[in-house]
């Protein structure tokens, strides 16, 4: 392998093990509070709550469970293309012209307050699609609204 291309490995092997890092904390966290959920009698926005948190442990433990997989074997050829990892920034062209910078993150909690319109889900529909995509292409993602399109402009890995 090409030092250049080892580099590359090292630093995607090395924003797997942050992300990883990032999300066993956020599991730990939110296991304390399922916990605590657990016999508290309260109004149907406290029991919703506490599902949320539920859904969301589970959603957690697949994507570690995942990055763990993926750092112990390394990856497997369609993981290449699968997702883009947390941190990276895209700038996209919508059809009306508009140009929007969004940053990728891994899940919803890690959107920072107020830049939601500038978050972009890595498992989401356009994120997805994105990962398949390089510099200059047009992409095609599904909505329920039905398929959209959007040119991806840059694309920049974190560091």
């Amino acid at each position: 392998m090409s030092d250049k291309r080892q580099s590359a490995a090292d630093a995607a092997r090395e924003n797997l093990a942050a992300e990883l890092d990032r999300l066993r904390q956020r599991h730990d966290r939110l296991e304390v509070e399922v916990k605590n959920d657990r016999g508290v009698v309260g109004d149907h926005g406290d029991a919703a709550e506490a599902i949320q948190r539920a859904d969301e442990l589970v959603v957690l433990r697949d994507r570690i469970n995942e990055l763990d997989r993926r750092l112990r074997t390394g990856p497997s050829p369609s993981d290449a293309s699968e997702t883009l990892p947390g941190g990276t920034e895209v700038t996209l062209r919508f059809p009306d012209g508009e140009v929007v910078t969004m940053h990728v993150i891994s899940i919803v909690e890690e959107t920072p307050v107020g830049r939601e319109a500038e978050t972009l889900t890595a498992r989401s529909p356009l994120g997805q699609a994105i990962a398949r995509h390089k510099p200059g292409d047009t992409v095609t993602y599904s909505t329920p609204q039905g398929e959209n399109q959007v040119e991806l402009i840059a694309v920049k890995l974190p560091k």
